[in-house]
């Protein structure tokens, strides 16, 4: 469901896909922790995300277009665009920009996420991070976007095989 609500919100904002992009198809992902890193080629989803909480159902948000969601007992967490949540009323604390690790990482790949926060972390940066089925996605506050982009990008150099 996350990963067919992450889909549709991207084709529904018209990101382009890379000229040099190959299709990839349901083959496993990378597993091992160093290439991830030296290929991670991170990247920026173009609007501002918030994170909302909300009762009811996924269903009852669908004309939303959530790009991720999440139920918890206490309710249904909404990853949205932060327009989409001003126009329907919804509350939210903070403002996020979505940076894409394009390499395509498996779901059982060990250390990736840690090694990504680790870093951030040093920087005074949170990263809140969701796997989808190709690629992982970290959600940074938006006055530390370029921090964290930087921050990725250098540390994926100092990792080349």
């Amino acid at each position: 469901m996350m990963l067919w609500a992450l889909e549709n919100v991207c084709n529904s904002i018209n990101i382009p896909r890379k000229q040099n992009t190959v299709e990839v198809s349901a083959l496993a992902g990378e597993t091992d922790l160093q290439k991830l890193l030296s290929t991670m080629s991170p990247e920026f989803l173009p609007d501002t995300f918030v994170f909302c909480t909300v009762q009811g159902i996924y269903g009852d948000y669908s004309e939303l277009s959530p790009l991720a969601s999440f139920s918890e007992p206490e309710g249904l967490t909404l990853v949205i665009t932060e327009e989409k949540a001003k126009r329907a009323g919804l509350s939210y604390e903070t403002t996020f920009k979505a940076i894409t690790l394009t390499v395509h990482s498996s779901l059982d790949a060990v250390g990736l996420t840690a090694a990504v926060s680790s870093q951030l972390a040093e920087k005074g940066i949170s990263a809140n991070i969701i796997a989808a089925y190709y690629h992982d996605h970290i959600f940074v506050q938006a006055e530390k976007a370029e921090l964290a982009m930087e921050t990725l990008i250098n540390y994926s150099y100092t990792n080349e095989i």
